[in-house]
């Protein structure tokens, strides 16, 4: 394994969570117009987004659930990249994932990603009810035996239907950092592999997209 890419694409309204907006993606300068700015034959193209933070595979920091929290910009490196990880199976008939699923597993200073295969219904209807969601006790478990960041291939780590958000504030309080909507975990092994999925330095933004990848 060298590098296997484990985010969605961002495209143009696309719909990552039930109720908030999809991104405009559109050019600020199109080649077109660029071209009456420098010499024949050179052109340009400067993009233009508009977007929620929350939008394709992306990481919360302490910052979106508490307002002392560390923010993007105040994140370690040391917490989002090259980390040694650890892949948990969350599949079953059961929606919440227990404690249970994480004992034997080394995570003290890993990443480690819950693999659902949740993600297999990314783009339809399906994906944005029912999803997977870890359970409080599994939160306290992972923050209690030092997980240093914890992703999942599913709409929320949380039960959308929980509006205390126990796992989120559990591990955010823990300065835990939580990536969602993974995707393409299915061949990673259980362990022997590293994890990065690093965000812009984003001062007073507690969520934003990443290119989450692992790599051997």
């Amino acid at each position: 394994m060298a590098f296997v890419d484990l985010s969605h694409t961002v495209v143009d309204g696309m719909v990552t969570y039930p109720g908030l907006p999809g991104p405009i993606i559109c050019d600020y300068l199109s080649r077109e117009a660029s071209r009456g700015r420098y010499a024949p034959g050179v052109e340009f193209q400067i993009g233009k987004i508009e977007m929620v933070a929350n939008t394709g595979t992306y990481l919360d920091s302490p910052f979106h659930r508490y307002a002392d929290g560390k923010d993007l910009a105040a994140l370690p490196l040391e917490s989002l990249a090259d980390l040694e990880a650890v892949v948990a199976e969350g599949r079953g008939d059961a929606r919440g994932i227990g404690a249970e699923v994480f004992e034997g597993l080394d995570i003290r200073g890993k990443a480690v990603l819950v693999r659902t295969g949740w993600d297999r219904h990314w783009g339809t209807p399906r994906y944005l009810s029912g999803n997977p969601f870890l359970t409080a006790a599994a939160a306290a478990y992972l923050a209690e035996r030092g997980a240093r960041l914890v992703g999942i291939d599913s709409l929320n780590i949380d039960d959308i239907d929980d509006l205390a958000r126990p796992v989120h504030s559990t591990l955010l309080g823990a300065e835990i950092p939580i990536v969602e909507h993974l995707c393409g975990l299915g061949p990673l092994p259980t362990h022997g592999f590293r994890f990065s999925a690093v965000p812009p330095k984003v001062a007073g933004f507690g969520t934003w997209p990443v290119r989450a990848f692992a790599s051997g």
